[in-house]
C-alpha cells in the first residue's frame, strides 16, 4: 500500500515536467520528423506529398533531376563531428588538472573559483564571442602583441578560421566539462588512493588504476554535455568561422531562414538528432559499465 502511494506521489510531482516535454519537445521534434518527408513549398514552407529526396540529397540517391546529391553536406558534417571531438578533448586536457587543484583548496577558496567559472554565463555569448573578434583579428590585441614583442613582422590570419572555431566553442564550453569533472574529483574516496600509494603503488598506476575508475563518470558526463551543442553550434562558426568554419547547425539556419526549404532544413535536423542520439546511447551504455566495474 505504501508502495503504490510513493509511486503515486512519484508520477503527481512527474507529471507538470513529463507534460512540460512532451509539449515543447517531442511534438516539435515529432514536426521535424514529418517536415523532412515533404515535399518543398515552391515560396517557403512544406507541400503536403511524401518526398524522400531530402535524405537523398544527403546520402546520395537523390533523382539528378530536382535534388542533386552534393558530398558537401556529409563533408560538413564531418567537419562538424570533428570539431566537437576536438572540442572535448582541449576541454577535458584544461578542466581535468584544474579540477584536481580546485578539489584540495580551502572551501572559500574553492567556492571562488566555483563562482568564478560560472561567472561567463552572467555576460550574453554574443558579446563574448565579439570579444574574440577584437583580440584575434589582423589588427587586434593578439597580433598587435605578438608584432609589439617581435616575434612576428606582420599580422597572422586568425579570425575567420577552423582554428578560431574551436577556440570559441572550447571557451564556450570550458564550465560545462569542469563541473561535471569537479563533481567526480570532489567525491573521490582518498582512502583508496592512500591505499594504493601504502601498498607500493607508484603515482601513474594509482592514478590509472584507482583515480581515473572513480571519476570516468564525471569524464563521460562532461564529454557528452560538450560535444552534443558543439556539434549542433551555430553561434560561435557564424561569428569565428566564417566560410571556412561552417558546420551543420550553419546549414540548418541557412535552410530554415535564408533558403527556405523547410524539409531539408528538417532532414538535416534529423541527422544531427540521430548522430545526439547514438552519443547518448553510447554514453549511458559506458557509464552503465563503469558504474557495475565500480
Amino acid at each position: 500500500m505504501a508502495l503504490r502511494r510513493d509511486s503515486v506521489v512519484l508520477g503527481v510531482l512527474l507529471a507538470p515536467v513529463t507534460i512540460f516535454l512532451g509539449v515543447f519537445f517531442l511534438v516539435p521534434l515529432l514536426i521535424i520528423a514529418v517536415f523532412s518527408f515533404l515535399t518543398p513549398g515552391l515560396y517557403g514552407g512544406v507541400e503536403w506529398s511524401f518526398y524522400h529526396w531530402n535524405y537523398g540529397r544527403i546520402f546520395g540517391w537523390a533523382d539528378g533531376i530536382e535534388e542533386i546529391y552534393e558530398p558537401v553536406y556529409l563533408q560538413i558534417l564531418f567537419r562538424s563531428l570533428a570539431f566537437g571531438v576536438l572540442t572535448v578533448a582541449l576541454c577535458l586536457v584544461l578542466c581535468y588538472p584544474v579540477a584536481f587543484w580546485v578539489a584540495r583548496l580551502p572551501e572559500r577558496a574553492r567556492l571562488f573559483f566555483l563562482f568564478l567559472v560560472a561567472l561567463p554565463f552572467f555576460s550574453s555569448l554574443i558579446v563574448r564571442l565579439y570579444a574574440w573578434l577584437l583580440i584575434l583579428k589582423p589588427s587586434g590585441v593578439l597580433n598587435e602583441t605578438l608584432i609589439a614583442l617581435h616575434i612576428i613582422r606582420e599580422p597572422i590570419e586568425l579570425l575567420y578560421t577552423p582554428a578560431a572555431v574551436v577556440l570559441g566553442m572550447v571557451y564556450v564550453m570550458v564550465p560545462f566539462m569542469f563541473l561535471p569533472l569537479y563533481a567526480a574529483i570532489d567525491n573521490l574516496d582518498r582512502s583508496l588512493v592512500e591505499a594504493s600509494m601504502d601498498l607500493g603503488a607508484n603515482r601513474r598506476q594509482t592514478f590509472l588504476k584507482v583515480i581515473l575508475p572513480q571519476t570516468i563518470p564525471g569524464i563521460i558526463g562532461g564529454s557528452v554535455i560538450v560535444f552534443i551543442p558543439s556539434v549542433g553550434n551555430f553561434v560561435v562558426p557564424d561569428v569565428l568561422g566564417g566560410a571556412k568554419g561552417l558546420m551543420v547547425g550553419n546549414l540548418v539556419e541557412q535552410q530554415f531562414l535564408s533558403a527556405r526549404n523547410w524539409p531539408f532544413g528538417s532532414a538535416l535536423s534529423m541527422l544531427i538528432m540521430s548522430v545526439v542520439l547514438a552519443v547518448l546511447l553510447l554514453a549511458t551504455a559506458r557509464a552503465r559499465k563503469a558504474g557495475g566495474q565500480a
